[in-house]
């Protein structure tokens, strides 16, 4: 199914993040976390629509290299969107209005101890995107139609737990849980279906 980074999917889009029944997880002990799941032209000229996800910077004390959303831990007293707003324009140097959060997904509860909250942003213009090295190694546009097909998701299970994990793939690679929790809950959302992520399991290395 395509999904073209028009105003009319932004309009439907915005509709379904309006209308999602969003769980949280506060009050439980989690320190708080925001992401943004950005969305933006993609880069190849098809006009569909895309979400913008990065490769950590090896230099960094924690989860280098991995796959990540921008984002991190939210400041005393600031919302989630305004921490995910905070992250986009330090992490990739793009600077949305609040006007242009769609909406709030469910809260993830990591093994780590974090309630990360993907914010829904839109991006009209990312001619502006610019990573920052100190904290990314690179940024990806990857297709809402790409990661919409069945072959992109698998489920499997390890000795560790009884929850699935999640195998969301994203062209030559392969995501996890907190991350690929997020965006699956996001491909969903985008076809029309409420389906809750937080007993994804995270891969063992991600439990710290």
């Amino acid at each position: 199914m395509s999904h073209p980074f028009t105003p009319a999917f932004r309009a439907s889009l915005a509709a379904r993040c309006a209308g999602f029944p969003r769980i949280t997880h506060d009050g439980e002990g989690l320190k708080p976390a925001a992401v943004a799941l950005t969305l933006v032209a993609a880069d190849d000229g098809s006009g569909e629509a895309a979400f913008l996800i990065t490769r950590r910077a090896s230099s960094l004390r924690a989860h280098a290299g991995q796959w990540a959303l921008p984002g991190g831990r939210c400041d005393p007293g600031e919302t989630a969107q305004q921490s995910a707003l905070r992250e986009l324009a330090e992490e990739l140097g793009l600077a949305p209005a609040a006007s242009e959060i769609l909406g709030v997904l469910d809260d993830y509860p990591t093994r780590s101890g974090y309630a990360i909250t993907p914010v829904v942003v839109w991006v009209e213009d990312a001619a502006a995107l610019a990573p920052n090295p100190a904290e990314v190694a690179s940024v990806h546009h990857i297709r809402l139609d790409h990661i919409a097909r069945d072959a992109a998701v698998s489920f499997e299970t390890i000795p560790e737990s009884s929850r699935p994990l999640l195998r969301l793939n994203i062209g030559e690679h392969d995501i996890h849980a907190p991350t690929a929790a997020m965006v699956y809950q996001l491909r969903e959302l985008v076809c029309g279906r409420i389906t809750r992520v937080a007993e994804i399991e995270q891969p063992v290395f991600a439990w710290r």
